[in-house]
């Protein structure tokens, strides 16, 4: 991999050094805009709809979105689209249309709250700690994943790297806050479009283009349903079943509808349209998305095929750099790296923003200082920022021993979002889930999901991506019955306490005022059908 070292020109060190100055003064320039804990966390639910929804997206456009998609799409083809597909679309819908009031109208500061609200303590204790377990594990990634670019890019050593990108995230997410989390999210989106698309281009390019990248790809590699009556007849290894319920189902509307990273965008909207709008519009630039990554690695198994016959799968994680290197001059390499930068960044910054108010409001006021000013919990927001930081730059180096980002992270959503996940359908959608029903339900599912990959070899599935669609449906299914099982023996709350936390319990929103191209069933609609068709094509 040395080979693919580059040495920048002065052009491409100013282009980077530029783009980190830029997002540290939009930090600066909020900064006299956060005077309360509802500034800081929330953006005093002030942001217009569109911007909310391109941080909404750009939030994940970390580590797992750029280097682990496009290492899946050299892993298992065209079938990779199915996470942005089938595995995004309904999920970000069903949010906007049925989840968001109840999160909006609630007036929850987090999902951790509503939890408290629609059940007890003891399950929003559970859902806190274990989400700020996984922040901290995900932010680690992007800053392993950013230090592994710079390594293999510009040759700097992964320690140097580290520390560079955590003080940039740190600086500018301490001073503005969710805010200017935010506005550099939506800088960071366009940034990556610009910086990455000609990879795509230029490797379309060098293999012939679509139809001749398609025809030379391997058995299985180059249809997204084809193939999947099997296990073996795909390049995935995993069945249309699997597909449906484990990522369908349980792994995009687990991660989707309950992961307070992404959630917490549309809550900082100004209204309940723009909120309700945020994930539903953000769902069509997320059906693009395969654009930058997934085509870019199916042409990478012919530019590189080297990649697929070495060692371990974490050498798929390579594709992408090598890419840059092999494609990008002078100029270019400095905008391409600063593209891989702002994704991880902005990866990053999304868990820190969720992980210091998670903390906060969740743990720190909840348990051990109920009573503090506002001003004490602005102040302890910023503390948890740092500490936040500081934990994932530990993390990294733990990250550095798995093989492949990818399937780790879908490791981690099966732990925690897909239990979380049945909590959810089962309190908003039925009233006579009782508060123990909830806590005992996401014990149940995290409990399966840890017995299911710590008790089976490695080996039981026919892929890691099967492993993890199994793990996570049968976590979900666990959280499911439990909770089903102990609400019928355990007192449930009062119906007045449960207004505004379950369906049919609630005031019914009403769009008929708004235009067709702001109702939120139209666009979840026309989003649905272009997905359909988008499916049929790549059948």
């Amino acid at each position: 991999m040395s080979d693919a070292i580059l040495h920048p020109q002065l052009v491409d060190y100013v282009i980077i050094a530029v783009y980190f100055i830029f997002v540290i003064l939009v930090g600066v320039a909020l900064k006299d805009k956060m005077k309360t804990g509802s500034d800081f966390f929330l953006s005093d639910r002030s942001i217009p709809g569109w911007i909310t929804s391109l941080a909404f997206l750009s939030a994940n456009l970390g580590a797992l979105e750029m280097l682990g998609m496009v290492a899946s799409g050299y892993q298992y083809g065209i079938m990779t689209v199915h996470y942005y597909l089938i595995g995004a679309v309904p999920a970000m819908i069903f949010l906007g249309v049925w989840m968001m009031p109840f999160y909006y109208g609630s007036k929850a500061r987090s999902v951790p709250e509503y939890l408290n609200f629609r059940y007890n303590e003891a399950t929003r204790a559970l859902n806190g700690i274990s989400f700020a377990v996984m922040t901290v594990l995900m932010s680690g990634i992007s800053l392993y994943a950013m230090a592994l670019i710079l390594k293999v890019l510009l040759g700097w050593s992964m320690t140097t790297s580290i520390l560079l990108s955590a003080v940039i995230v740190l600086v500018y997410v301490a001073i503005g806050g969710l805010t200017s989390s935010i506005y550099n999210e939506v800088i960071q989106f366009f940034l990556i479009w610009i910086g990455l698309l000609p990879i795509t281009f230029l490797s379309l390019k060098d293999v012939g283009g679509w139809n001749s990248l398609l025809a030379r790809l391997p058995d299985g590699f180059s249809h997204a349903w084809q193939g999947t009556a099997t296990t073996a007849g795909n390049g995935m290894n995993v069945e249309w079943l699997g597909i449906v319920l484990g990522l369908g189902f349980v792994l995009s509307f687990g991660y989707w509808t309950t992961d307070f990273l992404v959630v917490q965008r549309a809550m900082a909207a100004k209204d309940m349209t723009a909120a309700q709008n945020t994930s539903i519009l953000a769902s069509f630039p997320k059906m693009l998305m395969p654009i930058l990554t997934v085509i870019p690695g199916m042409a990478a198994i012919i530019l590189l095929p080297s990649l697929g016959q070495a060692s371990g799968v974490g050498d798929y994680n390579m594709a992408l750099p090598l890419l840059m290197a092999k494609y990008y001059p002078p100029g270019l390499l400095g905008l391409g790296i600063t593209a891989l930068l702002a994704s991880f960044m902005s990866g990053m910054a999304g868990n820190v923003t969720a992980f210091n108010q998670i903390w906060t409001y969740d743990i720190y006021q909840a348990y051990l200082n109920k009573n503090a000013s506002d001003k004490h919990y602005l102040l302890m927001g910023r503390i948890s920022t740092v500490a936040g930081i500081i934990i994932s730059i530990f993390t990294a180096y733990i990250v550095m021993g798995f093989p492949s980002i990818m399937d780790y992270m879908q490791t981690l959503f099966g732990f925690f979002n897909a239990p979380l996940f049945a909590i959810f359908l089962l309190g908003m959608f039925w009233k006579k889930a009782t508060p123990w029903g909830g806590f005992w339900g996401l014990s149940a599912g995290i409990a399966t999901a840890a017995i299911l990959y710590y008790g089976l070899p490695a080996d039981h599935y026919a892929s890691p991506a099967a492993g993890n669609f199994w793990r996570a449906w049968w976590a979900f299914f666990a959280a499911f019955v439990v909770e089903t099982g102990v609400s019928f023996v355990t007192k449930p709350k009062e119906e007045k306490e449960l207004v505004g936390l379950v369906y049919g319990m609630s005031k019914k929103i009403n769009h008929a005022h708004l235009p067709w191209y702001r109702k939120p069933t139209v666009l979840g609609a026309i989003s649905m059908i272009v997905m359909v068709l988008i499916n049929i094509w790549l059948f």
